[in-house]
């Protein structure tokens, strides 16, 4: 794509420390470190923010360098369509296409939701997210956010059935998602998956390891179940429908808005349900998602929430409702 005037492109590590540990089955963190690529064209500045992800090969410097690879392009102009070819999906094409995306709207006037074709983006609910620990941690922590309408619980395998117990008992208007991050296995799903049908839990999250949950077509589960570390674009997709009800969405997997807007589309075409979701990050990295919001049934961008200082302009939250973003945050 051509252009009329030069572009800059820099990237910068922003650091935010979370108001407690978060704990999920592979560890735990005090702090979620992202990376920042702004497009700089004229007067206008586009942002992108990701969160590079060591379960999938990814570190800080990795991503830098993936980023920095595509300088050249970016910089001569490439847009949405060209950075596809040029990175593969991941954190890296997330930060430059959110970016190029904030820098289109912001150099048309034209909001990034209509860009993508949309109307309006309308508040929406997000869930809450509680790390593991032991029952009686959890218990303390469903009941200090035992007012939120939805609960996403973080799950680790031995114990879960004492957890979701606590966690029931403490929040028993909330509904509840489980998210076991891989850590179930074939032999403890039907104990698993009974403890939640006692909790009266609505969803479970890759309950199996990523390329090894074919246990999941094999019986037919009480409750449903939605892929999150067995799904990152549209490729493959097609063969997870025997295991899978619904598909997380989280734009550091699929490498940007560009693909997740056709990753959810050929997700509903395939009969899933769509589930939008989150690395911990600010508001910057949430708002792009809020794009997706209006088509899923489940919505998890509370990444704002578990930090304890959000950027500037980030996005208003009251209670577990987040509103559209300002556009001097993005879009």
């Amino acid at each position: 794509m051509a252009t009329s005037e030069p572009r800059r492109l820099s990237i910068e590590i922003a650091r935010y420390p979370l108001k407690n540990p978060f704990v999920i089955s592979r560890g735990s963190k005090t702090e979620a470190v992202t990376l920042v690529a702004t497009i700089t064209q004229g007067q206008a500045s586009g942002r992108g923010e990701c969160t590079p992800y060591a379960r999938y090969g990814e570190s800080v410097e990795s991503v830098a360098s993936a980023i920095e690879s595509a300088r050249a392009a970016i910089e001569s102009g490439a847009g949405r369509a060209e950075l596809q070819g040029l990175l593969p999906a991941g954190a890296a094409r997330n930060a430059l296409d959110c970016a190029l995306w904030d820098l289109d709207a912001k150099m048309s006037g034209v909001p990034a939701f209509r860009l993508a074709g949309l109307r309006e983006i309308a508040p929406c609910v997000t869930a809450y997210t509680l790390s593991v620990g032991t029952p009686e941690e959890m218990a303390r922590a469903a009941q200090a956010a035992a007012g939120r309408p939805v609960l996403k619980v973080k799950l680790a395998g031995a114990g879960d059935a004492e957890r979701l117990a606590a966690v029931r008992a403490a929040a028993p208007q909330a509904e509840l998602i489980v998210d076991a991050n891989e850590a179930w296995r074939p032999e403890n799903l039907d104990e698993n998956f009974s403890a939640c049908a006692a909790a009266g839990v609505a969803l479970v999250e890759q309950p199996l390891p990523a390329g090894d949950d074919s246990a999941l077509a094999r019986t037919k589960w009480p409750i449903a179940t939605c892929a999150d570390e067995s799904v990152h674009d549209r490729k493959g997709l097609a063969a997870l429908r025997d295991r899978y009800q619904f598909v997380n969405i989280k734009l550091d997997k699929t490498g940007g808005l560009t693909e997740a807007l056709a990753l959810a589309a050929e997700a509903e075409k395939l009969g899933f349900d769509l589930f939008v979701g989150c690395m911990v990050a600010s508001s910057l990295a949430m708002a792009p998602a809020l794009l997706l919001t209006g088509r899923a049934r489940f919505v998890d961008l509370d990444g704002p929430l578990l930090l304890a200082q959000d950027r500037a302009h980030g996005l208003r939250y009251d209670g577990s409702t987040v509103f559209p973003p300002d556009p001097a945050l993005w879009g």
